[in-house]
């Protein structure tokens, strides 16, 4: 879809919503998908097998799914103050 513009240019309007809908589709998917994922290394595993550790095998992937959250949770926090103050700097220049 393209849109003239008031010097008689064509302008793009539909290719970056498109592109916007597959972006969050793929972050959903990456999100769900890591939901699922079994987050232990090979020596803990190895450590942790048998049936006498089920519950400490357990507490391990749990752990470690935890330490994987925060550098994530930075990234969006820093993402959110990053896009706010390039909003509020928008606000003031209109």
């Amino acid at each position: 879809m393209e849109q003239r513009t008031k010097n008689g240019k064509q302008k793009a309007v539909g290719k970056k919503k498109d592109f916007i809908q597959i972006r969050h589709v793929f972050i959903l998917f990456f999100i769900f998908s890591s939901l699922i994922a079994n987050a232990q290394c090979a020596m803990c595993r190895a450590a942790l097998a048998g049936e006498s550790n089920i519950k400490k095998a357990e507490a391990v992937n749990d752990g470690i799914v935890y330490l994987m959250v925060v550098p994530y949770l930075l990234v969006v926090i820093i993402g959110i103050l990053i896009y706010k103050m390039y909003q509020s700097k928008k606000k003031r220049a209109a």
